[in-house]
């Protein structure tokens, strides 16, 4: 098993190396980017044979905007640096982060209704209007939050990694004098709790980190979704723009998850080498501060060019 973790970490190492280091990136985003187009047009044609009542159009339609997602999110964006970058600085079950993959992208499926709606009803937007609110309002924003949380996460680290540093220098020293007993945290001196135990600690640690996950991600709309809602608005077909929506943020989800399971191998293929050994917290802190740096870097550059 744990030579699998490894491997499976060196194929992800490597296939970083390509995006990264042979213009493979470049190639994704012109295919990403072709792709979209593709799809557009095809949610157009879509909502015009549905609006003609054509047979198998809301089915065709919803498939047209799982693809327009799934390119969406093939090409630079900012929600798979995220989920990926927290699933290598923080040990977290692959389920879990799946879970908070597709909370995210359904999430900013839904902040695309709710900044449509309200520009549609309450502003009296347009389309063009809606969209440069959405890449000269919401990007930025979105942008300095996310570095905002890789700052976070390797300020995290680092500050483990001086807690750990500072326990083996002090680990001979006897300086707990109020004994506690059990594993609820419960004293045996007083017979209160003190602290919250470390499951109740870690409880709160991942809700509140995946509440400002999703948040970070929800706050930008995509814009072919803003398309999508505006034209079906126009068209008096509301429904299949909401659902279509939904169908793009499934799109986009099934790529974050493919980031948060290579996220997850690689971190556990990289500890599997030092497990139970005496260095493992360290390398969790190195780890943890080195991801949060790149998260960091990735989404600075993001927001630099969105301003």
């Amino acid at each position: 098993m744990r030579t699998a973790l490894q491997l499976a970490a060196v194929a992800v190492v490597a296939l970083a190396v390509w995006l990264w280091g042979f213009d493979g990136a470049q190639m994704l985003e012109r295919w990403a980017a072709e792709g979209q187009r593709t799809a557009q047009s095809g949610m157009a044609q879509g909502l015009r044979a549905l609006r003609a009542n054509e047979s198998g159009a809301l089915m065709t339609l919803m498939g047209v905007c799982f693809g327009y997602g799934f390119f969406h999110a093939v090409g630079p964006g900012h929600g798979k640096i995220l989920i990926a970058g927290y699933g290598v600085a923080e040990r977290v079950a692959l389920t879990r982060l799946s879970v908070l993959a597709v909370l995210s992208s359904l999430a900013q499926a839904g902040m695309a209704i709710v900044v449509v709606y309200t520009g549609v009803w309450l502003l009296g937007l347009g389309r063009e209007e809606m969209v440069d609110a959405a890449e000269d309002w919401f990007a930025p924003f979105s942008y300095a939050a996310i570095c905002a949380i890789g700052a976070w996460l390797a300020l995290r680290g680092a500050v483990r990694l001086w807690s750990n540093w500072r326990t083996a220098e002090h680990h001979h020293h006897d300086h707990d004098h109020h004994h506690h007993s059990g594993e609820d945290g419960v004293c045996g001196t007083c017979g209160h709790a003190h602290a919250p135990t470390p499951e109740q600690a870690k409880n709160v640690h991942s809700l509140r980190d995946a509440l400002v996950l999703i948040g970070a991600i929800a706050i930008r709309p995509c814009t072919g979704a803003l398309f999508l809602l505006i034209l079906s608005v126009s068209m008096g077909i509301e429904l299949a723009g909401i659902l279509g929506t939904f169908a793009m943020g499934l799109g986009t989800a099934s790529v974050t998850l493919a980031a948060a399971a290579g996220a997850v191998t690689f971190r556990e293929g990289a500890l599997a080498r030092f497990a139970n050994g005496p260095h493992t917290a360290r390398i969790a802190g190195v780890i943890e501060t080195g991801a949060g740096l790149i998260i960091a870097i990735l989404a600075a550059q993001f927001l630099i060019r969105a301003i």
